[in-house]
């Protein structure tokens, strides 16, 4: 009695440990997306920097000077975009009201969009907060736009961090594992972040590639708002399976506003360069780099969905990427060193 009575205590302590652990996971599982995030950048760049350290440059500044291309980037998109974007939108509400009055006489006379625009923009103004709500609601805002701007430099500081620290990290694991699996764990680490950064790189270029074409043939189709239509297809790439179909239906959408041709031709336009993406661009830019399976993405993608919201989404591939990986050398015996994952903008890379 006394031996099972002790059984049974040990048992109900593990699973309680195991339950408060789960729990705890739970908790921090946005700070856990945000590290795993951070380590799927810190993939993307280690090739380019581990390129720079043999031409003599600090890893530290190699670091800088990726991190210094992207915000060049991203400034001169939006130098590029925001003015004409306005623009656009200018011309198609026949400019911006600069009064209540001229608000309401737009939207009695106007019709469609504008008309859905104009009365929408009224009833936004009518339900304007007091000044003691707008001050809440300021702080609200700067409490989370100051969130996010924290949750960016922890990505980044963690896949900076990472690139320093990886080749210890992996040592130190490896150090409490049984030798004769060390190079086996050392082997799945490489490749499961060899697959990350070319799946990673591979979907910039597919986010900058669908982004341009689609813009160009909205713009040759006549489609309202041809620029941020094909930039939100280009943006919406990256969220996998819906991003195309929400690409597919806004195009169609504005295109109504037109013409039905133009919505026709839009929604043409997108299908064929997913088909021109699907069996030209993908297999000969990034082959098939995460070994999934379209079901199997489909199925994962949905369950991170509902499980744990929007923002999972995007990690959900490479988290699917990471167990896949996990399962073919742990279960099917696989041996990592033999599996060949395009790299994507880089020649073969070294292990290590």
């Amino acid at each position: 009695m006394a031996d099972t009575a002790r059984r049974a205590f040990i048992a109900t302590l593990v699973a309680v440990a195991v339950i408060a652990c789960v729990l705890a996971l739970w908790e921090l599982k946005l700070v856990i997306a945000l590290v795993f995030l951070g380590l799927i950048i810190a993939a993307a760049m280690r090739p380019g920097v581990d390129r720079l350290a043999q031409r003599r440059v600090p890893r530290p500044a190699g670091v800088l000077l990726h991190y210094v291309v992207l915000v060049a980037a991203l400034g001169l998109l939006l130098w590029l975009v925001v003015p004409r974007a306005i623009d656009q939108v200018d011309q198609a509400i026949g400019g911006v009201p600069t009064s209540q009055q001229e608000l309401s006489q737009r939207a009695k006379h106007s019709t469609g969009v504008k008309h859905q625009f104009f009365v929408g923009l009224q009833e936004r103004l009518r339900k304007l907060p007091s000044a003691g709500s707008a001050v809440h609601l300021s702080i609200t805002f700067g409490t989370k736009a100051l969130e996010a701007l924290v949750g960016i430099f922890f990505v980044f500081a963690t896949a900076a961090y990472w690139i320093f620290e990886r080749e210890k990290a992996i040592a130190y694991v490896a150090s409490l594992t049984p030798r004769k699996h060390r190079r086996v764990l050392r082997d799945t680490w490489e490749l499961i972040d060899r697959k990350l950064g070319a799946f990673v790189r591979g979907q910039l270029l597919l986010v900058a590639f669908v982004a341009t074409v689609l813009s160009l043939a909205f713009w040759a189709i006549g489609v309202p708002f041809w620029l941020l239509l094909g930039i939100f297809a280009g943006i919406v790439e990256l969220i996998p399976v819906i991003g195309p179909l929400l690409a597919g239906v806004a195009a169609v959408l504005v295109g109504l506003t037109a013409s039905w041709h133009v919505a026709l031709a839009a929604g043409i336009a997108v299908l064929v360069v997913r088909q021109f993406e699907d069996y030209v661009v993908i297999p000969r830019v990034m082959g098939h780099v995460t070994g999934l399976s379209p079901l199997l993405v489909l199925i994962g993608v949905t369950a991170v969905g509902l499980l744990f919201g929007g923002f999972y989404v995007l990690l959900a591939i490479p988290l699917l990427a990471v167990l896949v990986t996990l399962l073919d050398v742990v279960v099917r015996d696989r041996d990592p060193a033999e599996e060949d994952v395009p790299t994507v903008l880089f020649a073969k890379e070294s292990g290590g």
